[in-house]
């Protein structure tokens, strides 16, 4: 790493008057410190570079800029470093407006990093505290995400997952839930959508993270939202339902072609059906998808699905599908006070469990192994 006066001089070339080789040199200098773990954590003492990085951001210099985007990128990838970035920088003042201009180039490397610095509670407060103050908000982000083709120059699919961590905060899973923006259903399409996996699956995660609110359960399964049919569209395949299944079925997920295709991403899958067993938590969610037909839809899931994680979620919510309802004052499953002796009875039922399905990835990958070796995959 570098000494003290080393950096001293490093820092010194990192100011938009220097002259352009020199500047380029430094900043290709501070990515390369921060491809690896080591570099992120000695920067994180380094204020000064780290400000000098959020400064150069601006520079005229398009290679520079780029350079100091991606540093930017690694380092909050870090979370360590996340909070020396919101507090020793002005990255979240800075930043953020650039989101407004639908020509700016570098969009998606400002999504990134603020879907970054928004995985953990404690910044995540402060990049949603930051959007409001700059008169940007969800109601702003919702409406660039969901207007295609804002920024010819950018997807912009990192919005997704930021949508998806901010509303981790109760205040931004209101803001989602308000019945009178509809901002949800403006979000529902997206569960479906094909050209990236990054903006579907920040869609499914923003949508599990407002299941969490079970008052709003009935809402959201009612005709208002109609929720069900975006989460389980996703998981339905060709197979054919018997009539009556079919007829038990809401209209969107009836009679489906043969060429349908399932989600292709293990992670959303999982989230899809996380999302579904949390709308299973109150009576009215579990009364819904039982009128609605679900079930017939998972048990062809599950006998298709491969992944362990996945399957074990599958057979979590079947359970709920196909079992009784619980006793009087039972009926809300968020609301129930779990006794201590029956928690750590759980707790070593989900170890148990977690040691299966860590076999059966041993079992994978066992069998992947002893597979002929020099074919095209």
């Amino acid at each position: 790493m570098l000494s003290d006066g080393e950096a001293t001089e490093l820092v010194s070339f990192l100011t938009l008057g220097t002259r352009a080789d020199v500047k380029g040199q430094a900043s290709e200098y501070i990515l390369g410190l921060t491809g690896n773990r080591d570099g992120c954590r000695y920067l994180q003492s380094k204020p000064d570079f780290l400000k000098a990085l959020v400064t150069l951001t601006s520079d005229p210099s398009i290679a520079i800029v780029k350079d100091c985007f991606h540093a930017l990128i690694n380092l909050s990838a870090d979370e360590t470093l996340h909070q020396p970035l919101v507090k020793e920088t002005d990255l979240l003042t800075k930043l953020p407006p650039k989101l407004l201009d639908p020509e700016y180039v570098f969009a998606d490397r400002i999504c990134t990093i603020l879907s970054n610095l928004s995985r953990h509670e404690r910044t995540c407060s402060e990049v949603f505290r930051a959007l409001q103050e700059q008169n940007i908000g969800l109601d702003r982000v919702v409406e660039i995400f969901c207007t295609e083709g804002f920024n010819k120059k950018a997807s912009l699919h990192y919005l997704g997952p930021l949508l998806s961590n901010l509303t981790q905060l109760p205040e931004a899973r209101q803001f989602i839930l308000d019945k009178d923006r509809c901002v949800i259903q403006r979000l529902l399409p997206y569960t479906q959508y094909e050209e990236s996996t990054t903006r579907r699956g920040g869609v499914v995660g923003t949508l599990r993270n407002c299941c969490f609110d079970h008052a709003h359960h009935e809402w959201l399964l009612g005709d208002a939202v109609d929720i069900l049919p975006f989460l389980v569209l996703p998981l339905a395949g060709p197979e054919e339902l018997s009539e009556e299944e079919n007829e038990g079925l809401p209209v969107d997920l009836q009679y489906l072609p043969d060429d349908k295709k399932r989600e292709d991403d293990p992670d959303i899958r999982k989230m899809l059906l996380e999302t579904l067993i949390l709308l299973t938590a109150t009576r009215v969610g579990r009364d819904i998808m039982k009128n609605k037909n679900v079930y017939p839809i998972m048990r062809e899931f599950h006998n298709w699905e491969k992944d362990p994680h996945v399957v074990s979620a599958c057979e979590k919510l079947v359970q709920v599908l196909i079992g009784d309802e619980p006793e009087d004052g039972m009926e809300n499953l968020m609301e129930v006070e779990i006794p201590k002796d029956v928690e750590e009875k759980l707790k070593v039922l989900d170890t148990k469990e977690l040691e299966q399905i860590e076999k059966d990835i041993q079992e994978i990958e066992k069998n992947q192994n002893e597979s002929p070796q020099g074919l095209e995959r």
